[in-house]
């Protein structure tokens, strides 16, 4: 089952009253710190990568700095988060490339950004989305859980329910569409028991499985 365009409007239309200006829960400080922060948030939570990089972020800020820091200096800071050897790798390798081929600049095309170890399709479209204000829609476990709970966007894999989103969120909400649904999901249309009773949505959702004040 699938919302109708009325229905999706309606949506949107409740969640910018609620939340005006939608914002992520990663802290950065620009462009390079968010495609770090977002690289290192793959697997793990966004308050863990903050406590993290809070230290990080005033010494290494930029690629030189993240280079001169060096990697082992860079897993000193960031051996709390999962995976960390491996992001950390990828950090640096990223560095190298930005510098060498993007005079220090985190590209704003999709092509260029998925071309950096580390990072894919959807931590490409969280950069494109919070850094250049490009309406596109990164696909995690929370919006893909919506899209198919509510109807919004139904898919059986996380690019089925991105071209969804791409046709069927209304353009003027599609910038900040991507903030909705994630906080929608991490704090009211929860994994294993969304808060059905205190959702401003429930009544155009088509999840079968609401839940009810016990």
């Amino acid at each position: 089952m699938k919302l109708v365009k009325s229905k999706i409007e309606e949506l949107f239309s409740r969640l910018q009253a609620a939340n005006p200006e939608p914002k992520g829960e990663l802290n950065y400080h620009n462009n390079y710190t968010l495609l770090v922060a977002v690289v290192l948030s793959a697997q793990s939570t966004d308050v863990g990568v903050n406590k993290a990089t809070k230290e990080l972020f005033k010494i290494a800020d930029t690629p030189e700095k993240m280079l001169k820091l060096g990697i082992e200096g860079l897993i000193s800071h960031v051996k709390t988060i999962g995976l960390y050897n491996g992001k950390a790798k990828n950090v640096i390798a990223l560095s190298e490339i930005l510098i060498n081929e993007h005079n220090s600049i985190v590209p704003d095309n999709r092509d260029d950004l998925i071309k950096l170890p580390g990072v894919g399709r959807k931590t490409a479209n969280v950069v494109l989305n919070i850094a250049f204000g490009q309406p596109t829609h990164a696909v995690d476990t929370h919006i893909f859980r919506i899209s198919n709970r509510t109807g919004l966007a139904p898919g059986k894999n996380v690019f089925e329910v991105e071209k969804g989103l791409i046709k069927r969120v209304p353009d003027q909400y599609a910038v900040h569409a991507h903030h909705w649904l994630i906080l929608h999901g991490r704090y009211v249309c929860t994994a294993r028991k969304p808060k059905c009773a205190e959702c401003i949505i429930s009544d155009i959702c088509l999840f079968k499985g609401k839940t009810v004040l016990d």
